[in-house]
């Protein structure tokens, strides 16, 4: 018999990190000493405590039942005690808090939940592939907004034109940014709730990295805006907060209207999570955060390792202000296809070349600092002799 898909499933994007995960186990396979900095997977475990918590929550018969098909109001509730310690931000747990599996889902639905064929979504340019998912399965169209290193890699809302903005329903947005690590400023969340309002646009502020601010910087929230609230959501993940990548939790927050759209959705979709990974995460949000300050260090050792490497090489990388990310730039004229193509036949190193993430993006690669310090001192060595095979672009 001859399946015929629908159209909904031709229209889907390549899942990107797919590639990347293929091309990296061939050369594992192949006996190489491969550094893999290409994905986004967090490489520490999760907090004993958390452990602990889901292994008493899976012995409880209760946990083996059906949870309340929108999540437990106990988690709810510790969400928004968790907005309200971390950013000041009072949320109505019952109204305003939608619990997911894990903050791609949540991306994905939102586009279901608020467009139609032939409307348009605003997304950053670079920007995470799976906003992208959400909009062609709801066969609308996207408008690309550049995120330029002049503008500290924030859209310019002046420069969407007016034809787009008036069919503009959705804006996704993501700060600390993946893939650039660029942190945004209170102002431009200021800026952005009154460009939201005037336009009639929702946001989506994908908060995925929220709690990976570096310097002593702690990165805003959306909602923190005066006003965010009533034009949009922000959703979390409790992945990179708390190495709980595999564990798929997450929650939307904000807008009522928006929030009770996904519960609606979610409710044929699935019947929530399971008991004890809420219990779990209960735990996550409600014990001291220690853990999490632990890890924001790890990682901004990690981030200074890798880049003052590169430096140390000649080679000029700007330092992340947040997530666990380092956008590195390459030299005029050279192509990331190309130059991650050389880094892992060469040298073995996996990098996620800009083209993944959007057009503006073609003179870099993304390195995720997901490594032992020793590690992506090595790999920033590695990839030094990469970007020497380009002398003249190199010396410029």
């Amino acid at each position: 018999m001859n399946i015929q898909p629908a159209d909904r499933m031709l229209a889907l994007p390549t899942q990107f990190f797919s590639t990347l995960v293929a091309k990296a186990a061939i050369s594992v396979k192949a006996g190489h000493d491969v550094i893999n900095l290409g994905q986004g997977n967090p490489d520490l475990p999760t907090p004993p405590h958390i452990v602990e918590a889901l292994r008493e929550a899976a012995l409880d018969p209760v946990t083996h039942r059906y949870p309340p098909f929108s999540g437990l109001p106990e988690l709810k509730q510790a969400v928004s005690d968790w907005y309200l310690e971390q950013h000041g931000v009072k949320l109505d747990p019952q109204q305003e808090v939608a619990i997911l599996f894990g903050g791609k889902t949540g991306l994905v639905e939102i586009a279901q939940c608020l467009l139609n064929p032939g409307d348009m979504a605003l997304v950053p340019d670079p920007g995470y592939p799976d906003y992208w998912s959400g909009i062609a399965l709801c066969g609308a169209s996207m408008h690309m907004m550049p995120l330029l290193e002049e503008n500290q890699y924030l859209p310019d809302f002046e420069r969407i034109p007016a034809s787009v903005r008036e069919r503009a329903k959705l804006i996704f947005l993501n700060y600390p940014n993946n893939p650039t690590g660029s942190a945004a400023p209170a102002s431009f969340f200021t800026d952005l709730v009154e460009f939201a309002a005037r336009n009639s646009i929702v946001v989506c502020h994908d908060f995925a990295y929220g709690a990976i601010g570096f310097d002593g910087q702690k990165p805003h929230s959306f909602l923190e805006a005066e006003g965010a609230k009533e034009v949009g959501i922000e959703i979390y993940t409790l992945s990179k907060t708390y190495n709980m990548a595999g564990w798929r939790v997450g929650f939307a927050v904000g807008n009522a209207e928006v929030i009770g759209l996904i519960n609606l959705l979610q409710d044929h979709y699935y019947c929530s999570l399971f008991g004890a990974v809420q219990r779990a995460a209960i735990t996550a949000l409600r014990s001291p955060q220690d853990s999490v300050r632990e890890l924001v260090n790890t990682y901004q050792h990690r981030r200074d390792a890798f880049v003052g490497a590169l430096r140390s090489q000649g080679i000029d990388c700007p330092a992340p202000q947040g997530s666990f990310f380092t956008w590195v730039p390459l030299p005029p004229g050279v192509r990331s296809i190309e130059f991650a193509g050389l880094a892992l036949e060469q040298e073995h190193v996996v990098v996620a070349p800009g083209e993944g993430f959007g057009s503006t993006a073609t003179g870099y690669v993304r390195v995720a600092l997901l490594t032992s310090e020793e590690r992506l001192t090595e790999a920033a060595l590695r990839l030094a002799n990469i970007f020497a095979s380009y002398p003249e672009q190199f010396n410029k």
